[in-house]
């Protein structure tokens, strides 16, 4: 039985215990191999592949000179990669993406992948690059790269180092690291890329350029392994959604050249059972230690902080940040409506009004008859100099590192003439809730320290004399309260519709804590992460708690 078989089958048949996803992938693969049609398994290519590595590939850290010996999960990807091929000997899938625990060995492979493609995949000058947000990140994997060649008689006779790259005589290709802060990204050719932590790429361009780079190219390939991370709504969330999509069959048959292996628990409950740790953990007890697991559970146990690292690292579980307010289980909720059919009558405003180039927020809450949850309604808002600066300058990089342009495009966010906030648009957008949806906004709760006097009564003249509260940051005021949104965020009673800037904005939300365990919001010190969506919500859901008997009375 090949390893194919042997792997695939092992875990359809549960004799090797997997997550749903890699079932998925197993039953997706093996109805391919006893089904082929437009793609067959050949396994002499597949073969030819592992047997170079097993042969030349030497080990970069530990028993140095030591030949790789792939693990059988290793062998079986291997073979599914390169192995399906269409008549012409040309493979199926140019794009593969495997999320697995931390110390399963994805250094070492990415690197017997990049070298596999420079020197045995029947190519003319290949370009092979190690992707990274930063040079200095994309040169570890180009590292590890050029000391197995180091220890490989063979490979070292015809593969050289050269001061950028690595670079083959026999067929006039070379290893190279690239990064989204290199001096010029243009002109690439690309045959082949890997990128070791795709989680930690904060914005997708230099991803997306890499692969329409590949046009050119024959068979390219872009291989990624990778943990979870804390970075969200990047290319590393796009990415795994796109995989969940294809799993679950939600993509058009069209889709067949992206390749995924995702390890993971599927409960979040299973992290201290150590049955299920080979689901996210698939080189346990042969490549990563089982004891050194223990220890990182046991010490997450004890230190609650480090729970979430413990969590996105070794199992795979979606969090935001390990210092955060929120994990990212109490963020998400799944849970969308239609506002104007809801027949909302009656609202709680709340906004956060910036003071120079920041997001202006505002939020109205609604509530319904015999229904606990909280419906959220969101406008943001940019000045349209600063959002496109970007453009006019030709920066690959949006602000901050998120999709502003898309979130404008999609309505999420609307821009105003000029460089700095104005804040008039907040109150302009409350009367077209009035006037156009038909939703009385009654009370409006605001920071009073970025509003002055001339707007609060424009604000005061449309909604009433007793229709601003003011909510001042201090703990005092937000300490009780924001312990309950967090708890009605955990129990999804707040539905955000999967507003992704109200999801950002509370993935970046921190908060300290006094010496009497009161806290309060703060930013954190990453000037991009921006918290503006989280203190309207606050600012609205704490009105909304103080007046909720009169609104109910109402609705």
């Amino acid at each position: 039985m090949i390893e194919f078989e042997e792997y695939f089958g092992g875990i359809l048949d549960n004799k090797i215990v997997a997550c749903d996803k890699m079932k998925r992938v197993s039953d997706m693969l093996m109805e391919k191999y006893l089904n082929p049609n437009e793609f067959h398994y050949d396994h002499a290519i597949a073969s030819k592949h592992i047997d170079f590595i097993e042969k030349f590939i030497k080990l970069p850290s530990g028993k140095l000179g030591t030949s790789l010996e792939l693990e059988l999960f290793q062998k079986a990807r291997f073979q599914a990669t390169f192995g399906f091929v269409d008549d012409d000997d040309i493979r199926q899938y140019n794009e593969v993406l495997i999320i697995e625990g931390r110390k399963n060995g994805k250094t070492t492979e990415l690197g017997a992948v990049e070298i596999d493609l420079l020197i045995n995949d029947g190519e003319g000058s290949p370009q092979i690059y190690n992707v990274a947000t930063m040079l200095e990140q994309s040169k570890l994997g180009f590292n590890a790269a050029h000391k197995m060649i180091q220890q490989s008689p063979l490979l070292s006779k015809h593969i050289r180092k050269r001061a950028n790259d690595l670079y083959c005589q026999i067929n006039f290709g070379f290893i190279k690291a690239l990064a989204s802060n290199a001096n010029s990204l243009d002109g690439l050719d690309v045959h082949g890329a890997v990128i070791d932590e795709l989680a930690a790429i904060k914005n997708r361009d230099i991803y997306d350029l890499v692969k329409q780079a590949m046009g050119a190219r024959r068979q390219p390939l872009l291989f990624s392994i990778t943990t979870n991370g804390f970075v969200r709504d990047g290319i590393f969330d796009s990415q795994y959604d796109f995989a969940k999509k294809l799993l679950y069959k939600e993509l058009r048959e069209e889709n067949k050249r992206f390749l995924p292996f995702i390890y993971e628990l599927d409960d979040r409950d299973e992290w201290d059972n150590e049955d299920m740790w080979i689901k996210a953990n698939p080189g346990i007890d042969t490549i990563k230690s089982r004891d050194y697991l223990r220890q990182m559970v046991d010490k997450a146990k004890d230190d609650p902080s480090f729970k979430p690292t413990v969590m996105v690292k070794d199992f795979n579980m979606k969090e935001n940040s390990a210092s955060a307010w929120l994990n990212w289980n109490e963020i998400e909720n799944k849970e969308t409506f239609e506002f104007k059919k809801m027949g909302f009558r009656y609202g709680i405003g709340g906004f956060d009004a910036a003071d120079s180039v920041d997001l202006n927020s505002a939020k109205a809450l609604c509530m319904r008859p015999n229904d606990d949850k909280i419906y959220i309604k969101s406008m943001y808002w940019m000045p349209e100099d600063v959002l496109n600066q970007m453009t006019q300058d030709g920066n690959r990089r949006e602000r901050d590192n998120v999709p502003y342009l898309l979130w404008e495009r999609k309505g999420l966010l609307r821009t105003h003439p000029g460089n700095k906030v104005d804040k008039r648009v907040i109150l302009d957008w409350f009367k077209e809730l009035r006037d156009e949806d038909d939703l009385y906004v009654l009370y409006i709760g605001y920071d009073p320290w970025h509003i002055d006097d001339t707007l609060l009564r424009e604000f005061k003249a449309e909604f009433g004399p007793d229709s601003m509260i003011p909510v001042r940051q201090g703990p005092a005021t937000m300490s009780q309260p924001l312990k309950d949104l967090r708890a009605d965020l955990g129990a999804k009673k707040i539905v955000h519709n999967m507003n992704p800037i109200d999801m950002w904005c509370l993935s970046n939300s921190e908060v300290k804590t006094d010496i009497n365990a009161n806290i309060q919001l703060v930013k954190g010190n990453d000037n991009r992460k921006r918290i503006d969506g989280t203190v309207s919500l606050a600012c609205g859901y704490i009105v909304l708690k103080d007046k909720l008997d009169e609104y109910m009375n109402l609705i």
